[in-house]
């Protein structure tokens, strides 16, 4: 029998934000969420909630912002996910999300590997996948907005151990009910929850969307700001993998067991196919 505890409470705050400096903000809602929630035991934030979009806002790490949410992390005893900010490294700025312990210490910093481009000009794509362990609990995965896009990104997470991944984003376009598509399957596909946090407001369109497992929706949000408080069991994790989902596909097993070679992924691979779709650029 597993001596994890069967749930762990997460608070995804899909909040109403201005592009401007939400840092305040932020804290204050951080703050009340744990006091009305008590068994809330890690708090997740969108993509770029800090500042919004512009990497103009970039800042070295640990910065002066990182330290407020890693001291809000130690107060409240909390694991803090606060969303990402943009990251000055150097002459590069990488779309950042730091992973905060409950004794406020950065454990991980995971920069998005597929920045939106042509359209999130000036950043640079992070070459690291992250995951990590909350002891006696499980083990989490990190990925933002548009990563969820190339299914590789997950299913490299999973491979690597994780059974949550946590996903900030900010969507404000159209294309919000494919991307909640996408969540669905990817959770199905990795028989693991997802926790895909997107902005109200100014920021985003919302619809926040927490999936299980067997890619059952746990909770879509309005387009309003919702704090979003739920448990998971990654107990269901465990048995959904090794009996499978809903009793029947035992994905990750064949995905290990099998001996494909994929084309895409042979040294040097090239694809004349893609090759003729041209430049990667704002359309005409």
């Amino acid at each position: 029998m597993s001596s994890k505890p069967n749930t762990f409470g997460i608070a995804a705050l899909q909040l109403k934000l201005e592009e401007a400096d939400n840092l305040e903000l932020l804290l204050q809602k951080i703050q009340r969420t744990k006091l009305r929630y008590p068994w809330v035991k890690m708090i997740v934030l969108s993509e770029l909630a800090l500042r919004g979009v512009g990497a103009q806002h970039a800042r070295e790490l640990p910065s002066a912002e990182e330290e407020a949410f890693c001291r809000a992390a130690r107060e409240l005893g909390i694991w803090l996910i606060p969303g990402s900010m943009y990251e000055k490294c150097g002459s590069a700025v990488f779309n950042t999300t730091p992973v905060i312990t409950p004794a406020g210490e950065v454990i991980a910093r995971y920069r998005k590997m597929y920045p939106f481009l042509p359209y999130e000009k000036g950043v640079t794509a992070g070459d690291q996948f992250v995951v990590f362990d909350v002891p006696e609990v499980g083990c989490f995965g990190v990925s933002i907005c548009y990563d969820m896009w190339f299914p590789e990104t997950t299913r490299a997470m999973v491979w690597l151990g994780a059974e949550v991944i946590i996903h900030p984003t900010k969507t404000d376009t159209i294309d919000r009910q494919d991307e909640l598509s996408i969540v669905r399957a990817s959770a199905t596909m990795n028989q693991c929850y997802i926790v895909d946090v997107n902005s109200a407001g100014t920021q985003g369109v919302g619809r926040s969307i927490i999936v299980g497992p067997e890619g059952e929706t746990l909770h879509e949000a309005s387009v309003e700001e919702e704090v979003i408080a739920f448990e998971i069991n990654l107990d269901k994790v465990t048995q959904v993998r090794e009996r499978g989902m809903k009793g029947l596909g035992q994905t990750l097993k064949s995905f290990r067991d099998g001996r494909v070679h994929y084309p895409q992924y042979e040294a040097g691979a090239v694809s004349p196919a893609l090759q003729r779709l041209g430049e990667l650029k704002v359309p005409d």
